[in-house]
């Protein structure tokens, strides 16, 4: 027997009122909410148990099919609201970790490395796979700046290179330095999901425990790879790593590689000069308005 569809209310509204709509819905009937930009607001990458919002918000109900919206709609209190309701839609019921799973394809990101998916058998066994569950951490390699980064560390990486991926996420970073050649790497978050993700995909990759440290920022063990490290990679954002100058030069070895992202083309002038007395930055790269800044340690 199939299982019933669903039925979705959208609304548009204005940050302050989110709450109360949300709250509002679930006493309703709702059996989620979504939050949505309802004006192409970029909203970057939060600090830690921070939920930041659009000042422009959709917020969408998902109900039951067959409960009736109409009278719903127009109850909702018209304060609330920016612009009149739309009408409710009809939403098929589907497996959505499924649906999410077969979206997320094994992609190649640079001559010898390839991102894979757990579930999926690599397309080229004898290719460098890195196989990941990104879990609720950041890191798919779907995403520019982590595509930049694991293009870069295809070609940066040596055999015996000491690596720090700082701002792990998922811990592919780290992982695929590895798994190209370095002989260890420390990787770095300051999101306890990232810590849990980056453990088990280093097992799902096979890592030896010895090979990856995975620690957050106030570890005593990132200053034992004071000045030794071959590759230090950030993938974060320009502000992070503006402040973070002075620990990610100082974890390099004279002539180690500095390669950072997150950062949009209009920000990398000015986190070029910041590290200018110690590494020479450049564009490496350049993917839909991010960029990617690589660079060696005087």
């Amino acid at each position: 027997m199939s299982q019933p569809g669903w039925q979705e209310l959208k609304v548009e509204t204005v940050k302050d009122q989110v709450e109360a709509l949300e709250d509002w819905f679930f006493e309703q009937g709702a059996v989620a909410v979504t939050l949505e930009d309802n004006a192409d607001e970029p909203l970057l990458e939060p600090g830690v148990g921070e939920t930041p919002l659009w000042q422009n918000v959709k917020v969408v109900a998902l109900f039951v099919e067959g409960l009736d919206l109409d009278p719903i709609a127009r109850a909702i209190p018209t304060d609330w609201l920016v612009a009149p309701v739309c009408a409710p839609v009809h939403v098929p019921d589907q497996d959505w970790e499924r649906a999410w799973m077969d979206n997320f394809h094994p992609m190649q990101m640079g001559p010898r490395l390839w991102i894979c998916p757990s579930w999926i058998d690599p397309p080229v066994p004898d290719a460098v796979n890195v196989m990941l569950d990104p879990g609720l951490a950041f890191g798919t390699g779907t995403h520019p700046t982590t595509a930049m980064c694991l293009s870069e560390l295809d070609c940066a990486i040596g055999d015996g290179a000491r690596l720090v991926d700082y701002g792990c996420g998922t811990g592919i970073l780290a992982i695929a330095g590895l798994k190209l050649g370095a002989h260890s790497a420390i990787a770095v978050d300051n999101d306890p999901q990232a810590i849990i993700a980056s453990h088990q995909n280093a097992e799902r990759n096979g890592i030896a425990a010895g090979q990856l440290e995975v620690v957050m920022p106030d570890s005593e063990a990132i200053g034992q790879w004071a000045g030794s490290a071959d590759v230090v990679v950030a993938n974060i954002l320009a502000g992070p790593l503006a402040q973070l100058a002075p620990q990610l030069i100082a974890l390099l070895k004279p002539g180690g590689r500095l390669i950072m992202a997150g950062l949009l083309a209009e920000q990398a002038k000015d986190l070029m000069a910041i590290y200018r007395p110690h590494v020479a930055l450049e564009v490496a790269n350049d993917l839909e308005g991010w960029v990617l800044l690589a660079g060696n340690r005087n």
